[in-house]
């Protein structure tokens, strides 16, 4: 149904506050062929899911092998997986960037030499800002540089990362070369925390971390006593010898400490809550968000991004947004996880939390095309959720699309400190 609503959502500068994109020099000299660029984003999980082998699964990936060979070995796990999120998204890129309607191995091979007009200096710029219509785009490469990136430095903005410290691992020689300050004890390893965020916070747009991957996302808070001693045994012993009491200890307290720094620097701390990439490995009862709660509670003056909606414990994200004052939900990388249930879930938070707490968008991807196809899904399903809103007569289209323009974008220019970063980074190129 085309209406105000829908031009609305669909032409708006919508920001993308998650991504794991990949620079410029990667795209352009180390970019994917068509098959690389179509499943090289989250659908391998799927097809691996549906029953692709590991040796398909590898030959999938490998540029030297024919596209026909690497196709076919995994068309009977993509018939099964191309309506899921994942699968809509490679269908999505398969027809805005390639033209294709279908996949086959003939349209596939024809359709092959297109990949060479995009992977130019600038086309990924374009890709998103021009075509996607992204705002800017707020990428964690997993460093604690947010080096400026010379191809778009108001448009690709960076965490600083903050997932080792929160797992517990401390590294004193990638400290000293970054800081120059010896990690020997707990007062040397705060002087280098202090150090990283002195030199990165101010051209960072925001800290991140995922370390619900390797730990529990429960927090616990830590005195220094206890954790002078626990890193003492961290520093002493070889890495197989360390025990998970001992991270989780040194873990807390430095997890803590990123939390001080981010309200001293005025950057929102993001956290992977919820659901894994990948297969085969995730413990499901260390992922919900409300193991944060003492930590919420701690720092109230903190912003919290609570990312991927805590799939599947999106209820109780709902009533920890409800209540604390801290906590910003991101939609990011969920609309591709399981579109149908995060459509439910704006609706329900439209109904409970209030709408200033809404992040709806970031791909979590590496490439620009994917990032550009989760848009898409983005786009549609919170169309599709206003649409079912003011058709149950709960908003009218106006209030709809006010809402829309908060949630795409309002929201986080006043959450993220946008012109003092962008400034910062002017300044350092």
């Amino acid at each position: 149904m085309f209406s105000d609503l829908s031009h609305h959502i669909q032409s708006i500068r919508l920001v993308d506050t998650h991504e794991h994109m990949r620079r410029e020099n990667d795209w352009v000299e180390n970019g994917p062929d068509i098959l690389q660029d179509l499943f090289g984003n989250y659908v391998p999980a799927d097809l691996i899911t549906a029953g692709a082998s590991p040796e398909a699964m590898k030959n999938l990936m490998d540029p030297t092998k024919a596209i026909k060979t690497r196709f076919e070995s995994i068309r009977d796990a993509w018939e099964a997986t191309q309506f899921t999120g994942y699968g809509e998204a490679v269908r999505l890129i398969a027809k805005h960037i390639y033209g294709l309607d279908e996949l086959t191995a003939s349209g596939l091979e024809q359709a092959q030499d297109k990949v060479v007009t995009f992977r130019q200096p600038g086309k990924r710029l374009h890709i998103l800002q021009d075509i996607a219509k992204l705002d800017h785009i707020q990428t964690d490469d997993f460093s604690w540089q947010c080096s400026p990136d010379t191809s778009g430095p108001e448009f690709f903005l960076y965490d600083l990362s903050w997932a080792q410290f929160c797992n517990g691992q401390v590294n004193p020689e990638a400290i000293h070369t970054e800081t120059g300050i010896e990690v020997n004890d707990l007062a040397s390893l705060k002087q280098g925390m202090e150090a990283i965020f002195a030199k990165h916070a101010p051209c960072a747009i925001a800290v991140k971390s995922q370390h619900a991957y390797n730990r529990t996302l429960k927090w616990i808070e830590r005195s220094d006593a206890e954790a002078a001693a626990a890193l003492n045994s961290l520093l002493s012993l070889p890495a197989d010898k360390i025990d998970e009491t001992t991270r989780l200890c040194v873990g807390d307290w430095c997890w803590a400490r990123g939390v001080e720094l981010t309200i001293e620097h005025n950057l929102p701390f993001k956290i992977h809550t919820g659901y894994y990439a990948g297969n085969n490995r995730m413990p499901v009862h260390r992922i919900p968000a409300g193991n944060m709660c003492a930590l919420f509670s701690r720092y109230l003056d903190a912003k919290f991004v609570l990312m991927h909606i805590a799939y599947p414990y999106n209820d109780e994200l709902v009533a920890l947004a409800k209540h604390y004052q801290n906590i910003w939900i991101d939609f990011c990388w969920a609309w591709s996880i399981d579109p149908y249930s995060s459509r439910d879930f704006l609706r329900r938070c439209i109904h409970a939390v209030p709408s200033n707490k809404l992040f709806a968008f970031g791909g979590d991807t590496g490439w620009p095309t994917s990032a550009y196809a989760y848009s898409i899904q983005a786009r549609n399903e919170i169309q599709r959720a206003l649409e079912s809103e003011i058709e149950d007569g709960y908003l009218t289209e106006k209030q709809a699309m006010a809402f829309a323009t908060q949630i795409m974008q309002t929201n986080q220019f006043e959450c993220f400190d946008l012109e003092g970063t962008r400034s910062n980074i002017a300044k350092a190129a």
